[in-house]
């Protein structure tokens, strides 16, 4: 499986956009700041995220990015689809030099990894990253008794 620095960057910006969605409309400096991401690669891939109705953004001072669906109601999938292609999560690279009986013999080994993969990130929502991240946070907040 190979996701390119675009799926990550559209994962990183969905998950950011799922834990912080209770303050409404999320400016891209602030997704870019915050995950570490170049500003203008994000736009790009925000974009994508819009195209696929994954996205609604606003423009001016007050503008910004929300989801368009909870984040119960997409998955890891569906933002890897809407950046990668519809091949994404898994494709195979074909390579040179295998005689046709040799790839056929492989062809059910990668179908079967294929659909594991896509099992996964189908099923995997926004909204159970988001709540696992947050868990994460606040159990590496340091607790002080009295």
């Amino acid at each position: 499986m190979r996701i390119s620095a675009k799926g990550e960057y559209a994962i990183q910006a969905v998950l950011d956009l799922a834990i912080h969605r209770q303050h409404g409309l999320t400016p891209i400096q602030e997704i870019a700041a915050r995950q570490a991401i170049p500003q203008r690669y994000l736009e790009q891939v925000l974009l994508a995220l819009k195209r696929a109705e994954l996205l609604t953004s606003k423009r001016g001072s007050a503008g910004g990015y929300h989801l368009t669906r909870p984040p119960e109601e997409i998955t890891v999938g569906d933002v890897l689809r809407a950046v990668e292609g519809a091949g994404a999560p898994f494709e195979t690279q074909r390579r040179g030099g295998r005689t046709t009986s040799e790839r056929h013999d492989l062809a059910e080994l990668w179908e079967e990894i294929s659909s594991a993969v896509s099992k996964v990130v189908d099923r995997l929502t926004f909204g159970e990253l988001a709540a696992r991240a947050l868990a994460r946070r606040s159990a590496a907040r340091p607790m002080y008794h009295i």
